[in-house]
């Protein structure tokens, strides 16, 4: 496989630290409200990287925190001085900030779960992992990579000299800008904070320091190298992500061990509404209970996401979110309807041929840094072909295989309808349930009950026995 790597700005040949397994960190939602569907832009790159990866033979190991603290109001500059966004959220809500993270994360892995997202390995939330932002922290101030003022910890960035590698910053350009707070403790404007004190913080930890917080970049430092290791795979984001936040995390991860932090950067394009990025803090964006709404699937805004390169800007609006939809329609009336009732008959070489053709195609364009829509091409390739053939059962059971095996990667394509269930059938499950009931199994009886009502059949216990009706 060949990715991008943002650091290098070149496409390169992939080779994981440990042969045949991933490991890869994602920077996750800020829980203070809910994600809108330009963050899914970032969390999709994620998901099909994952979803890549296991499809090419690769064990994977995924990570994805939770930032539920020390996000401050503007997370554009490195060092911004502001009122966390989660205790912000809290007192204009009137509620204590650990509520509204959970009821803001809950939303999160409900979003995921309509877009079909594989569920990560871990969800560190970073409330639940300050002792390790902690030592983390002592260990930057013994190596002369931080220092402390009146309770508050900064990170010497000169201490550094790559910092600004990744986002192509040099320290002359960020000093002229205004990507930087002056404050008159630090001893360089450009420094940032690791550790805060602010007695009217809300969410506050002890530490060697005093009473405090931590600041943004440290949390994904200390959670990816706590499951990850010292040096991982892939790290990704969106590209707002890219300075400050992954810049800072380089230099303080790189500062503390002497080794490098990743070894491969990925960053997708911003979702794009009205020509600017879709962002809270211009006003203009849309959630995914409201794009439900309005009569969409999960898997239609899932095609949407996925129909562009993750590096191509996406221009939002309706229209291509009913294209996404009638296209996703097409793939489904073929593969349940088209395909399903087929005549037998011998089986065709060019039928043969289609499908090996877009097995080639397909995983050249995911090995190809991830580019859907060269392989959604490859799909609708194999569709077009294999309905001009006009194949018998056999291919077309051959040809949804095979889009079903694409669709590991694509996740667009609903599961399999169960064949339905007859009447002799139910008949027999009632009677098993019955004979387990009179041994006083009725664990076993509560597990064919339950069979029984996923496939749409309901039992009602009755003084004559067990009836059944179909729901």
């Amino acid at each position: 496989m060949r990715l991008r790597n943002s650091l290098t700005r070149k496409e390169e040949e992939f080779r994981p630290l440990r042969p045949g397994e991933v490991r890869m960190y994602h920077c996750g939602p800020t829980v203070y409200s809910r994600p809108h569907i330009g963050n899914y832009r970032a969390y999709m790159l994620a998901d099909l990287l994952r979803r890549a990866f296991e499809y090419t033979g690769h064990a994977v190991e995924q990570v994805m925190n939770i930032t539920d603290v020390g996000h401050l109001t503007v997370d554009d500059v490195a060092d911004a001085r502001g009122e966390d966004k989660l205790e912000e959220a809290a007192k204009r809500r009137n509620l204590d900030p650990y509520q509204i993270a959970r009821e803001v994360e809950g939303w999160f892995h409900d979003d995921l779960r309509t877009l079909r997202f594989l569920p990560a390995h871990r969800y560190p939330r970073a409330t639940e992992h300050v002792p390790e932002m902690i030592a983390l922290i002592e260990r930057l101030v013994r190596k002369g990579h931080a220092y402390v003022v009146n309770g508050n910890v900064y990170f010497s960035v000169r201490t550094f000299p790559n910092y600004g590698a990744l986002s192509r910053n040099t320290l002359e350009q960020l000093e002229a800008g205004a990507r930087v707070e002056v404050r008159d403790e630090k001893r360089d404007p450009l420094d940032f904070a690791l550790w805060k004190r602010d007695e009217k913080h809300v969410m506050q930890w002890p530490s060697p320091w005093g009473p405090g917080f931590p600041g943004w970049h440290i949390e994904c430092s200390a959670m990816s190298m706590k499951y990850l290791g010292e040096t991982f795979d892939i790290h990704t984001g969106g590209p707002d992500n890219v300075f400050p936040h992954h810049e800072c995390e380089i230099a303080q991860s790189e500062s503390v061990t002497g080794k490098p932090f990743v070894r491969v950067w990925m960053h997708c394009a911003f979702l794009e509404i009205g020509g600017k990025k879709m962002a809270k803090r211009e006003g203009a964006l849309v959630t995914i209970p409201e794009l439900l709404e309005r009569g969409y699937a999960g898997a239609d805004i899932r095609f949407a996401l996925i129909s562009a390169h993750y590096r191509t800007p996406i221009q939002f609006g309706f229209d291509s979110l009913d294209a996404a939809k009638a296209a996703r329609a097409r793939l489904r009336n073929f593969v349940e309807f088209e395909m399903a009732d087929r005549p037998d008959g011998a089986k065709r070489p060019e039928a043969a041929a289609a499908i090996a053709k877009a097995r080639t195609e397909f995983r050249a364009a995911i090995e190809d840094d991830l580019n859907t829509s060269a392989a959604l091409a490859a799909v609708h390739e194999l569709v077009t072909a294999i309905n001009r053939i006009g194949v018998a059962r056999a291919d077309a059971r051959d040809a949804v295989d095979v889009l079903r095996d694409f669709d590991r990667v694509l996740g667009v394509l609903d599961a399999p309808a169960p064949p339905p269930i007859l009447d002799a059938e139910i008949e027999r499950r009632i009677a098993d349930r019955d004979a387990a009931r009179k041994a006083r199994d009725f664990a076993r009886a509560d597990a064919i009950r339950d069979e029984l009502l996923a496939r749409g059949v309901e039992l009602v216990d009755t003084p004559g026995g067990s009836r059944w009706r179909k729901r």
